[in-house]
């Protein structure tokens, strides 16, 4: 049973689909890293290792760029006439309209409710703590996850 697991999880990383959408991501995630170093919003190794790892929001998306890279490997190796491929086209659109819709109106919410909990603490009239704002993406950065998402598609599914 182990040898039949470890076997499985052999081919998974063998797996072209899933190692470009691996390196999708994680390229993804260290270009986000690079413009934050630039930009010096990297206050310590920890942010550093957070931005690498799991942060979300910011240039480009992630996210956008690992379901394009699907949706792109998907299109080359099934066909864009498969079923797979229509459920990773939607899975896709859900991500990136969440992405760009949900939760970056939900990162507002988050900002005003935190603007206005520290208005009437400060007054004295509750204890408020902040919630966590969540960004969500601009609209470019959803586009260029888009176009690197494709590009690693491509390439792994063309050389």
């Amino acid at each position: 049973m182990i040898e039949s697991f470890l076997r499985q999880l052999e081919l998974l990383f063998k797996n072209p689909a899933f190692l470009a959408c691996i390196i999708s991501w994680f390229s993804t995630q260290f270009i986000k890293t690079v413009i934050k170093l630039f930009a010096g919003q990297v206050a310590s190794l920890r942010d550093l290792f957070a931005l690498l790892l799991w942060r979300t929001g910011g240039m480009p998306s992630s996210h956008t760029a690992l379901v394009a890279t699907l949706c792109t490997v998907i299109g080359f190796r099934s066909g864009m006439n498969s079923d797979i491929f229509i459920l990773a086209l939607c899975f896709g659109l859900v991500t990136i309209r969440d992405a760009l819709g949900v939760r970056r109106a939900s990162g507002i919410q988050a900002r005003v409710l935190n603007e206005v909990g520290a208005v009437l603490r400060d007054k004295e009239i509750m204890d408020f703590a902040p919630i966590k704002e969540v960004h969500g993406h601009k609209p470019a950065e959803v586009l260029f996850g888009c176009f690197w998402g494709v590009a690693i598609g491509v390439a792994f599914s063309v050389l």
